[in-house]
């Protein structure tokens, strides 16, 4: 009895480790290409990936690959940091999961639609445990804050935007306090953060728009000329 090939669909894949499924396609076909230079592996591609199809949302064709586990090892290992490990890690569950439920039959099924039904069995499973990693990657970019050169940038965008309103309106260094403190204050309110270090990385692009347009609040304005009124 031929024992049924546990292996994902690269589709499946590419969610697990947040990439387009055809750049995924590219990353295969260079392994695959590097493996048929190799005398001792030309022929054993198929143990890592195995060329397949899928009629997408317009009905049209597609290309895609079967992976094993072998393929999903070496898709591992190019991929580093928390994806590289979050990867690997889920994709081992799967296999280990296929596996178990393997062992758990009495016998493997002798008709080809007892064989179909558990394929369509392994491949429900590991949909739901796609759509738990997929829920996952999301939950890490909603999250994922700030890199250091973003943080960078928004720093010396502050800085520069209060440089600016200070030299246009003859302000010291006690007024331009004032302005780093409200402009501090409204990019940690429209971001819900309290410290400009927990900004999102998702935030980014609404927060260099929002420095860009900031003026000073008129509360703002009103405790600037008292102080100046002060220093007379």
């Amino acid at each position: 009895m031929e024992v049924l090939e546990q292996t994902l669909d690269s589709r499946e894949v590419a969610k697990m480790v947040g990439m387009r499924h055809d750049n995924l396609l590219q990353k295969i076909n260079s392994y695959i290409k590097y493996l048929r230079k190799d005398a001792a592996l030309k022929n054993k591609v198929g143990e890592y990936f195995i060329q397949s199809e899928y009629f997408d949302d317009n009905s049209q064709l597609r290309r895609c690959f079967q992976v094993s586990k072998k393929g999903c090892d070496m898709i591992a290992n190019k991929l580093s940091g928390e994806k590289g490990v979050l990867f690997t890690a889920r994709y081992i569950e799967v296999f280990t999961s296929m596996e178990t439920h393997i062992k758990q039959q009495d016998q493997l099924p002798q008709s080809p639609r007892a064989q179909l039904k558990l394929m369509f069995d392994f491949q429900e499973e590991t949909a739901e445990r796609v759509d738990a990693i997929e829920d996952d990657l999301n939950d890490i970019k909603e999250n994922q804050l700030l890199c250091e050169p973003d943080y960078s940038t928004i720093s010396k965008m502050v800085r520069r935007k209060v440089n600016i309103i200070s030299e246009e309106q003859h302000l010291n260094n006690k007024h331009k306090k004032e302005l780093f403190t409200d402009l501090n204050g409204s990019i940690k309110k429209i971001t819900g953060v309290v410290a400009r270090n927990r900004i999102k990385a998702k935030d980014f692009d609404k927060v260099v728009e929002f420095i860009n347009n900031w003026q000073p609040s008129t509360a703002t304005l009103t405790i600037i000329k008292q102080m100046k009124l002060d220093d007379e």
